[in-house]
């Protein structure tokens, strides 16, 4: 995968009023840490993150995050958290997490389905638990989707995080197998189901009163 790379300030100032007056100038306040790392204060473009999320998933993104602190070191890291206006959709905040580019990492792959499940023609639903799984892997080894083949579920059939087939290098994290995709059984169905109970009950009990209850 590639490193995109990002530049990053070292700033002195926290508070709201520190942090509208960067975000007027074009920045948004950010943080950057990791395992055994000193937590340090930065701002980054606003115009170069869209440029970045425009063309990547903001979860699977690696960045080289050159920080000018009177000198030029790097870091490489992932966007752990990013703050949003609820309604002008602004950026306000970025949480950036150090990595290292040979130790595995948990990430959120997206879930896309391959095929229509056999249960549908005969009525079932499809419904997609989940969208998005944790997966561990190295950073370079991020798949951007996991695709699962859902052509032979029957009503009723779910596939779970267990059964999906991943690539090489990429695993499950222990003691998680809940359900990503199931077939459900529709209303219109159970309905039919329940109807059909009622007719089979109503002509037991005609037979019983002909026969008297009598076997």
């Amino acid at each position: 995968m590639e490193l995109i790379q990002l530049k990053a300030k070292v700033r002195e100032f926290v508070g709201n009023s520190p942090a509208r007056a960067l975000r007027r100038t074009g920045e948004i306040p950010a943080v950057i840490y990791g395992p055994g790392k000193e937590t340090v204060l930065l701002s980054v473009s606003t115009k170069e993150l869209e440029d970045i999320f425009k063309k990547s998933n903001v979860g699977q993104v690696i960045l080289n995050l050159e920080i000018q602190n009177g000198g030029l070191h790097t870091r490489t890291a992932m966007i752990k958290e990013l703050q949003v206006h609820p309604v002008s959709r602004k950026y306000l905040h970025i949480d950036f997490y150090e990595i290292s580019m040979d130790r595995k990492i948990k990430v959120k792959v997206p879930i896309v389905t391959r095929g229509i499940a056999k249960g549908i023609d005969l009525g079932g639903m499809l419904q997609v638990v989940r969208r998005d799984i944790d997966v561990l892997c190295l950073p370079v080894g991020i798949p951007k989707a996991i695709e699962i083949d859902i052509t032979e579920l029957d009503i009723g059939d779910s596939i779970h995080v267990r059964d999906i087939l991943l690539p090489e290098g990429v695993e499950i994290p222990a003691d998680v197998n809940y359900t990503v995709v199931t077939v459900l059984v529709t209303k219109v169905e159970e309905k039919v189901a329940e109807e059909e109970g009622e007719v089979a009950e109503e002509t037991e009990v005609k037979e019983e009163t002909k026969t008297g209850g009598k076997e």
